[in-house]
C-alpha cells in the first residue's frame, strides 16, 4: 500500500509564458481608481513570477472593486505541450466552485416557495435515493447538504455498490460533502421537472449572463477549455467526457464539480451575490448567515448557505476553493466593501500561491487559506526537490541536513515519500532510493517508508534488498498485503 499525497512542487517550466491581459473600465471614483491600478500593477507584475515558481501553466483572473468588474487577465498557457495561450475567453473547471452558484439557484426554488430549506428532501423525492436502512435519511434537508451538515462523506466508496452511507446525525457537525450536492440535485430535478443543466441555465447562468458557462460539455469548448498540467506542469488530461455531445442525456452535469467557465463569467456571478441580485432580501442574509462552524482550530471560519465564511471582527469575506486534481480554482470576497478576487488554474500547484493572489487583490485576514493547508510554491519540500532535480538527491540531502542541523525545517514523512515517488516516476532510480532511505532514517517506526524503500529496490531490479525491507514493512505492520504479495512474486 502506498500513500500518493499531494505535493505542490515541480519542474521549472522550459516554455516561456505567453501573457496577455485584457482591462475592463467602468465608471469609478477617481480616489477608488488610483487605488484599483496599484491593485492591477502588482497583480501584472506578481502573476508570472508565481506562475514560474509554482510550475503552473496558466492562469485566468478577475478582479472587482466595490462591487464593479474592473479588470480581468488572462496568463500563461493553456496546453503546455503545445504551447497554446490562455485568452480572456478560455474556460476553465470550476471544480468545487461549481457547489456556490447550485446554491444561489437553490435559494432562488426558496424564493419561489417551491423548496423549503428544512423540509426533509426525501419528502419531495418520494424515496430515500440510495441510502438504505436508516431513518437518519429523513433528517438531511437543503440546509444541511448547503452548510456540509448532511452527514453523507465528501464521496461514497466506489466498491461496485450504489449504497451511500450517512456517517453522523445530520446537523451534527460539518463534513465537506459533494455527494450531499448531488442528492440535492436529484431533488431539484424532480421539482422543476428540468434536467440539472437547464435547470441551472434557467435560475443562475442566464440571469446572470454567464454565457460561457455550463455544467455539461459543449462542442465549442474543443478549442476553447484550457487542459489540466500536473505538478511537474505536465499535460495529464482534459476532463473531457467521452464522445462528448451537445444535451445528450449521458451527460447531465454535476452540482458539486462540473462546471466549466471564465474568470469574466464567474465574477458576474460573484458581483450578483455582493449586489443583492436575485435573492430576496432574507433568503440573501440566511445564504451569508454562519450556519456551523467548520473546526475549532479556525474559530472564524464557519459555513453558510454553499459557501465558506471569515468572520473576523470588522471583516467578513465569503470564499470558496476549487480542487478536481489538476485544475485549481479560487474565489474570495469582502461583503464589506465588495472587492473580490476570483482566479481558475490550470495546474495541479495551483493553490500554492493562493494567498499570494489575495494579499495582492483584496488583502484582509484569510484564515481559510491556512485551514486549507495546501503546500505552498516556495515550501521546504518543493525547494528541496527542485536542488535534487538540479543537481541530484545525494548532494541535495547533503544540503538538506547541514539545513536541518542548523536549525532548519524537517520535511515530513509524507512529502518525503512524495519526492521518492516523483524520482520513481521521473525513472531516477538511485535518488528516489536516496530520498526514501532518508525518509527511513528520519521515520524508522513507519511502515509506509519501509515499503516504499522496497518498492523502490524492485523497481531497479534488487530483489535481495527489496524483500528485506517489504518484511522490514511487515515486522511493523503486519496487515500490509501488499508487502506480503510482492515478497512472493520477488521470490518466484
Amino acid at each position: 500500500m502506498k500513500k500518493y499525497i499531494s505535493l505542490l512542487f515541480a519542474i521549472q517550466l522550459l516554455c516561456l509564458y505567453a501573457f496577455s491581459q485584457v482591462t475592463t473600465t467602468y465608471n469609478v471614483a477617481a480616489s477608488k481608481l488610483a487605488d484599483t491600478k496599484d491593485v492591477i500593477g502588482k497583480l501584472q507584475k506578481d502573476i508570472p513570477v508565481l506562475l514560474q515558481k509554482a510550475d503552473v501553466p496558466g492562469i485566468s483572473i478577475a478582479l472587482i472593486r466595490h462591487g464593479e468588474l474592473v479588470w480581468t487577465g488572462a496568463f500563461g498557457l493553456s496546453n503546455a505541450t503545445t504551447e497554446k495561450a490562455v485568452k480572456e475567453n478560455t474556460v476553465f473547471e470550476a471544480a468545487s466552485l461549481s457547489k456556490v452558484v447550485f446554491a444561489y439557484a437553490v435559494l432562488k426554488l426558496v424564493d419561489e416557495g417551491k423548496l423549503n430549506l428544512d423540509t426533509p428532501l426525501n419528502k419531495y423525492l418520494g424515496n430515500n435515493y440510495d441510502v438504505e436502512n436508516d431513518d437518519r435519511i429523513n433528517l438531511i434537508t437543503a440546509r444541511r447538504v448547503l452548510s456540509h451538515t448532511s452527514g453523507f462523506p465528501n464521496w461514497r466508496d466506489n466498491d461496485g455498490t450504489k449504497m451511500l452511507l450517512i456517517h453522523f446525525k445530520p446537523g451534527e457537525r460539518f463534513s465537506y460533502s459533494g455527494e450531499g450536492m448531488v442528492y440535492l440535485s436529484k431533488v431539484v430535478e424532480k421539482i422543476t421537472g428540468l434536467r440539472f443543466e437547464n435547470f441551472m441555465q434557467l435560475y443562475a447562468l442566464k440571469p446572470l449572463g454567464m454565457t460561457a458557462s455550463s455544467y455539461i460539455w459543449r462542442n465549442r469548448y474543443d478549442s476553447l477549455k484550457a487542459y489540466r498540467h500536473d505538478m511537474l506542469g505536465t499535460l495529464s488530461g482534459r476532463n473531457q467526457p467521452d464522445n462528448a455531445l451537445e444535451d445528450t442525456l449521458h451527460d447531465n452535469g454535476n452540482a458539486a464539480a462540473s462546471l466549466v467557465t471564465t474568470a469574466t463569467d464567474y465574477a458576474k456571478f460573484v458581483i450578483a451575490l455582493l449586489n443583492k441580485t436575485g435573492l430576496k432580501k432574507q433568503t440573501w442574509e440566511q445564504m451569508f448567515t454562519p450556519q456551523i462552524q467548520v473546526t475549532d482550530e479556525y474559530p472564524s471560519i464557519a459555513w453558510g448557505l454553499g459557501v465558506g465564511l471569515e468572520m473576523m471582527p470588522g471583516e467578513e469575506f465569503f470564499w470558496h476553493w476549487g480542487d478536481n486534481g489538476d485544475s485549481k480554482a479560487y474565489v474570495s470576497a469582502s461583503l464589506k466593501n465588495k472587492n473580490a478576487v476570483v482566479y481558475f488554474a490550470d495546474g495541479s500547484n495551483g493553490l500554492s500561491f493562493a494567498k499570494d493572489i489575495l494579499d495582492d487583490a483584496i488583502e484582509g485576514n484569510h484564515p481559510a487559506v491556512a485551514y486549507l493547508n495546501y503546500e505552498t510554491y516556495n515550501s521546504p519540500s518543493r525547494t528541496f526537490f527542485k536542488s535534487a532535480l538540479n543537481k541530484g538527491a545525494a548532494e541535495a540531502l547533503k544540503d538538506y541536513r547541514a539545513l536541518r542541523a542548523a536549525g532548519g525545517a524537517k520535511i515530513n514523512e509524507e512529502n518525503m515519500n512524495a519526492i521518492g515517488y516523483m524520482f520513481l516516476r521521473l525513472k531516477r532510480m538511485d535518488d528516489a532510493i536516496a530520498v526514501f532511505e532518508q525518509n527511513t532514517q528520519d521515520f524508522p517506526a513507519s511502515w509506509n517508508v519501509w515499503d516504499s524503500l522496497a518498492e523502490a529496490y524492485a523497481n531497479k531490479g534488487d530483489k535481495e534488498k527489496s524483500i528485506q525491507y517489504y518484511e522490514k514493512s511487515l515486522q511493523l505492520n503486519s496487515k500490509n498485503n501488499g508487502a506480503t504479495e510482492m515478497i512472493k512474486k520477488l521470490k518466484q
